[in-house]
Order: C-alpha cells, then structure tokens, then sequence
C-alpha cells in the first residue's frame, strides 16, 4: 500500500478542533498500515546506518571523551529549536566552567540538555525502563525547576508569525498522566516488539509531542526520549545521534507532519519523515566522527614532536574532546599539575596545534581543526 492511499484512508476521522483541548488522543499503535514499500526501505538503510554508527562507537579507545563533542552538539542544536540560541565560541567557553558559575544563561540551557540527556541514560539503564518519572526528571534537569505535570488549563500552541492556535493538548492532570501511563506501557511492552524500532520511535515522539505534559520542555526533553529509546531498544550504545540538527534543517515539514497526524491521521509521511531522518543524522554523525578521528590521526605526529617525552595517549584523547581546552581541564583529568599542564598547552600551542586566546583572566586553548569540524 503506497503512503498516499494510506494517509486517504486514514483521513476519513471525526473533525478536529484545534481550539478544543485534545483529549481524545488515541492509544498507539495506530491502526493504519506502517509496512509500506517506501517506509520498510528506509527502515532498512536507517538500520543499517545505525549499527555502523554502533560498531564504530564500539571499537573507539575512549569514546565517552571522544564523543563529548558530539552530544555537546546535539544539546545545542536541540535548544536552537527552541531559540535557545548561543553561539559557539559562547558554548564551548561555557563548557569548561561546569563547575563554576556559567555566566550565560543560552549556554547554561545547552549544557543542562547535555547534563539531562546523561542523567536520564543513567536512571533509564538501572531498570531498562523509560517511566514518566523519568521524563518528569529529564525535564527538571532541562529548566532547573520542581515542577511536575501540567495541572492548569489554558495551555495553547500557536503559530509565532501570527499568533493563531494550532494545536491545544489535552488538559486535566489525570487525564495527562493516564495518556502518559499508556505511552509508558506501549514503551516498555514486549507485546509490540513486532513493529521495526524506528517505526515505532516515530510513534512515540509523535505522542509524547501531542500529549505535551508540561508547561514548558516538551519538545527537549521529547528528543531526548528519541535517543533514549534507540539505546533502550539496543539500536544504539551512546547518545550520539544528531537527530536534532535534522529536525532544523526541515522544521517546516517536522511542525506540518506533526499538525497532519493529529488532523488527518497522516501516520505514514510522519513515520517515513522521523525514519529517513535518523538514517541522514546516523550517516552525518558516521562522518563527523571520522573526520575527528582523521584529524586526530594526522595530529598525532605533531603532538608527540611537540612534547617528546611528555607525550601520553590521554592527553591526546582530551585535545580532541574539547573544542577549547584550558590548564584545569588536564589537572582534572590528572595529566599534569598546573605548571606542567601550562607548559604543555603553551608547546602545542607554539607547534599550531592549538591557538592561545585570553578571555578574561584566564588562558583558554581553542582546536580549530576539530571546531570547524563541529561547526559544518
């Protein structure tokens, strides 16, 4: 069945009123046909892609550190959906103040999407299970707050050009904790283990979306329900998929498909848009570690040159996990104390490998090689 006779099918549903609080929202799975010819073969590539990713991941010496960049990169494109914007000299400066007070408050919203989307691998990987505890704490940790569900009416979703609704979620926070217990359900149950993992991926962040249980969030902490799940589901060792950069790059399609599932039951293109879309972000993500990994190789010899008998593999793991690095950051790691740390930064930084840049008080050390990496 092609996408078209399915989404004309599943057209033929009771009017919607996007005035009116949607508290109708079915149970997933949606009884339309999820196994066409153009979604099955992009399940298959996607797949693919993924386990690629996946292995690759798997045969990198350090790669917590090394993919830092990575997840640094989605937590900012995420918050760019939302118009947490911050630039990336601001971010990666940040970045090495987490233990002290960041100053700005755009780079402490993507940092705190990083720390969020670590914080809900480590609750998920306890019990194997994605609750609505943990997405009430993924949000928490994304606006620093102790609100919980949404539990006053009026929430509305409007167009930012003009100012008309376009969507209004369910309302009543027994209605919005029962949609969420189902969700939960259809998470974690074996029972529908039959459908592809992507497919039924695609389900849920539709849902969740729809559902929209908090104030404010939802759309972060829903991506980060995506990655979550892909790792919950074994697709994925790490939380490396930049699907959130994707998502910017067809925010238009993203808004209209999510608006035409809830108002035409247009499951289909929704489900082969967030598929075809993982299989771009595992391939993007495939060539942004590569091109780390190029650039760390052919440094190498440079480094070693630089340092001589100073050299140490850690150091050059830290180098090509932090786009800006500073003395603290190897005292921390226990490569040197500070002296020794200054010396060895000033030597790479006097071979090229690293430009020296003072900010303030403090000497930070930028990679431009791995920043222009990061930044295409």
């Amino acid at each position: 069945m092609s996408i078209q006779s399915t989404y004309t099918k599943s057209k033929k549903m009771k009017s919607f009123d996007r005035n009116k609080p949607f508290n109708s929202i079915a149970n997933l799975p949606p009884k339309v046909n999820l196994e066409s010819v153009e979604i099955l073969k992009a399940s298959i590539e996607a797949n693919k892609l993924l386990a690629e990713l996946k292995g690759y991941c798997q045969t990198l010496p350090n790669p917590n550190l090394l993919l830092n960049t990575i997840v640094l990169q989605e937590s900012k494109e995420s918050s760019a959906i939302e118009n947490i914007v911050t630039t990336q000299d601001e971010l990666y400066q940040e970045t090495l103040r987490i233990s002290e007070n960041i100053k700005n408050a755009s780079a402490k919203e993507v940092i705190q999407y990083r720390e969020a989307m670590y914080w809900g691998l480590h609750e998920m990987q306890k019990n194997g299970l994605i609750t609505t505890n943990l997405l009430v704490g993924i949000m928490q940790r994304l606006r620093n707050t102790n609100e919980n569900i949404r539990n006053t009416p009026g929430t509305k979703l409007a167009n930012p050009s003009n100012q008309q609704i376009v969507y209004t979620p369910p309302e009543g926070e027994n209605i919005i904790r029962e949609k969420l217990k189902e969700l939960e359900q259809f998470m974690n149950d074996d029972e529908f283990s039959g459908l592809d993992g992507l497919v039924k991926m695609a389900l849920i962040h539709y849902q969740f979306e729809a559902i929209h249980p908090f104030s404010d969030g939802n759309g972060r902490t829903g991506r980060i329900l995506n990655v979550l799940y892909l790792i919950n589901q074994n697709l994925i060792g790490l939380p490396v998929l930049y699907l959130s950069y994707y998502i910017i790059q067809n925010k238009s399609d993203y808004y209209r498909l999510l608006r035409e599932v809830t108002e035409k039951g247009n499951w289909a293109e929704w489900v082969l848009f967030i598929v075809k879309g993982v299989g771009e972000t595992a391939a993007l993500t495939l060539q942004k570690i590569n091109a780390i990994l190029q650039l760390k190789a052919n440094s190498e010899e440079k480094i070693r040159a630089a340092l001589k008998a100073s050299y140490s593999r850690e150091l050059c793991d830290l180098l090509y996990s932090y786009p800006y690095i500073k003395i603290k950051i190897l005292e921390e790691n226990n490569i040197a104390k500070r002296q020794t740390a200054s010396e060895y930064l000033k030597k790479l930084s006097k071979a090229g490998l690293l430009e020296a840049v003072k900010i303030g008080q403090e000497m930070y050390y930028i990679n431009k090689g791995l920043m222009e990496i990061l930044v295409k």
